[in-house]
């Protein structure tokens, strides 16, 4: 009975140091790999200048369209403000069913952000989804062909000369972005667009916005990017 408590005693103590190292160990082992695997991706990591191609295409074929740019600022590859500047124009001559001729042109801004929804923040392809602000101050020309009295003859004619409108609306975004080879990328977006205040011409609600598009049409846009890392 005297030998076998020091023996007990001794056993435990040894099972006791070898847990003890044993947890140790995995601690360590644990410490490296989080330091391993610790995000080293800068919080401000560069910005992206990108060119709308659809605009200019629609402008090509039909009689409006926009030119616009953005500027925007990746932040740790998860948030990404940005600055979108355009230039609507529209030239559309004796409507169909009106018979009135739209004139104008003007620059539009929108300002707003994206996030990455992407589980890998730093893929080097993103989707994402974001919000704007957007707003336009332009001056519309409207005018009709002449109409002859049927009654008492002559004809009349109506003209409005650089009526001064404005509108301001918010946008909800969902879009992609392609690596392509080295800092080019590209990406298109859809866009559901909601208007918030308006003024519009004497004669009511004028033709196309910049930047918004044609008044009554469907609020769905979409934008073809080319962006470049800078």
């Amino acid at each position: 009975m005297t030998l076998q408590h020091p023996i007990y005693t001794f056993f435990s103590r040894a099972v006791f140091s070898a847990v003890l190292f044993f947890v140790s160990i995995a601690a360590q082992a644990q410490q490296k790999v989080f330091v391993e695997q610790k995000d080293s991706i800068p919080f401000f990591n560069g910005m992206q200048l990108s060119f709308d191609l659809v605009g200019p295409a629609m402008r090509a074929i039909g009689s409006t369209g926009e030119v616009e740019g953005a500027l925007r600022i990746n932040l740790h590859d998860q948030y990404y403000p940005i600055v979108e500047l355009g230039y609507g124009m529209a030239n559309h001559e004796n409507d169909d069913i009106t018979g009135l001729t739209y004139k104008t042109q003007a620059p539009y801004f929108r300002i707003g952000c994206d996030i990455n929804l992407l589980k890998n923040k730093h893929s080097a392809n993103k989707f994402y989804g974001g919000v704007r602000y957007a707003f336009t101050y332009y001056n519309v020309d409207i005018s009709r062909t002449d109409i002859t009295d049927p009654v008492w003859g002559g004809t009349t004619s109506f003209a409005v000369d650089a009526a001064s409108c404005n509108q301001h609306w918010i946008e909800v975004v969902f879009g992609i972005d392609a690596q392509v080879w080295g800092p080019l990328h590209l990406g298109w977006n859809v866009r559901y667009k909601r208007r918030l205040s308006h003024k519009d011409a004497p004669i009511g609600n004028t033709w196309y916005i910049p930047g918004y598009g044609k008044y009554g049409d469907t609020r769905v846009g979409a934008n073809f990017n080319i962006i470049f890392d800078i």
